[in-house]
């Protein structure tokens, strides 16, 4: 084997515990962080699109575009079950003098 053929293998070795690296990395922790996963999507953000739900064999629609996968309505594609913050404004009524 040449020099070449080594370096390769090397390199392939490499790459290949890298990905079973990272694999067993997201495993143990998902992409939503430290944030639990969202219960409807499990942590996807994606879920089954309606028109998929409700066809008679054909799939896609505006919604998801043809794949039959549409964002998660109820983590808004994040894949986290963590509400986004709101901040409300309440502004005394005006009183007649």
């Amino acid at each position: 084997m040449g020099p070449i053929v080594i370096t390769q293998l090397a390199t392939g070795l490499s790459v290949l515990a890298g990905a079973v690296l990272v694999k067993s990395v997201m495993d143990q922790k998902p992409m939503a962080g430290p944030f639990p996963r969202c219960p409807t999507c499990n942590g996807t953000g994606r879920v089954t699109c309606f028109c998929s739900r409700w066809s008679d064999g054909d799939v896609g629609c505006r919604r998801c575009s043809g794949s039959g996968r549409a964002s998660c309505s109820n983590c808004g594609g994040t894949g986290t079950g963590t509400p986004v913050p709101v901040q409300i404004s309440v502004r005394p009524p005006n009183r007649p003098f």
